[in-house]
């Protein structure tokens, strides 16, 4: 029986990514489908929960995917809804490539070095994956910071992981140099989520930095978010700092994203979100 992947996808324009990695990860035939939404899955599910036998379930999968990780998680927590006693299959929520990016790049962090204790900051923490990057840091035992531009922004995004994943996290500003500093000081990881071609940090602001041990950027842009890296460093040392760069990072990510969709097809009940994800990339490393 042929193994079936329904992604559903927020965008109006399906993800062409998700497409490739679904079938290397090991699906027979994928169905994009795009402009989902909370109002019009029902359908979509029923069709996909009553159409196999109990046995055969595991034979059917559905991936949320798209740039919007609000309308993801509502979407994810939609489809959910529908499921009943053996009448579901399994489900996986990567909105813009956020789960599996922070899995894999806090879980290299978390390997190169115990994050507990550790005192973290998540720059540019109010997307997608620098939300995800801060929660999975707390639930590794650091102390984390998530900034952003407008602090009542990244207040609002520390309330939002608190209510979502019962994780305390501390609202800091970075918009310019010295709020940058401010919320750097005494740390000792820092994870960079900036959109493509946005800089955080000059050479000078981490290479200098008197705390500072592990450094990650998730960014493949020439422009780096934190100038002075590279974009393939992995566990690389550079100014007595671990580095790690968007592509390091994006290698275990792909590496992931395909394992997790292998699993949605080993039965029918997998619930894949953040920290499903994360002891996936945990047993990767």
């Amino acid at each position: 029986m042929k193994k079936l992947l329904y992604t559903f996808d927020t965008d109006p324009i399906p993800s062409v990514f998700d497409s490739v990695v679904a079938y290397d990860g090991g699906a027979d035939h994928v169905t994009q489908l795009s402009g989902i939404n909370v109002d019009n899955c029902v359908g979509l599910v029923e069709g996909a929960i009553y159409t196999r036998a109990p046995k055969n379930k595991k034979n059917t999968a559905i991936f949320i995917g798209g740039s919007d990780l609000i309308a993801g998680q509502n979407l994810f927590q939609a489809v959910h809804e529908q499921f009943f006693q053996n009448f579901r299959v399994s489900l996986m929520l990567d909105s813009n490539g956020c789960n599996t990016t922070a899995a894999a790049g806090v879980a290299l962090l978390n390997q190169a070095t115990s994050l507990k204790g550790k005192t973290a900051v998540v720059l540019a923490g109010t997307g997608p994956v620098g939300q995800r990057a801060a929660v999975l840091l707390a639930i590794s035992g650091a102390s984390v910071r998530l900034t952003s531009r407008r602090q009542s922004r990244s207040v609002e995004a520390c309330d939002e992981m608190m209510e979502r994943f019962g994780v305390e996290l501390t609202p800091m500003l970075a918009r310019d140099t010295d709020t940058t500093t401010a919320a750097l000081d005494g740390a000792h990881v820092v994870f960079g989520a900036a959109k493509s071609g946005i800089q955080l940090l000059t050479a000078s602001q981490w290479q200098n930095h008197p705390t500072l041990e592990l450094i990650a950027d998730v960014g493949t842009s020439q422009v780096l978010a934190f100038e002075g890296i590279n974009v393939m460093d992995k566990n690389t040392k550079r100014f007595d700092k671990i580095v790690f760069g968007g592509i390091g990072i994006g290698a275990l990510k792909l590496k992931l994203h395909r394992a997790c969709i292998a699993k949605l097809f080993e039965s029918n009940d997998q619930t894949l979100d953040t920290e499903a994800i994360y002891k996936i990339a945990q047993q990767m490393t």
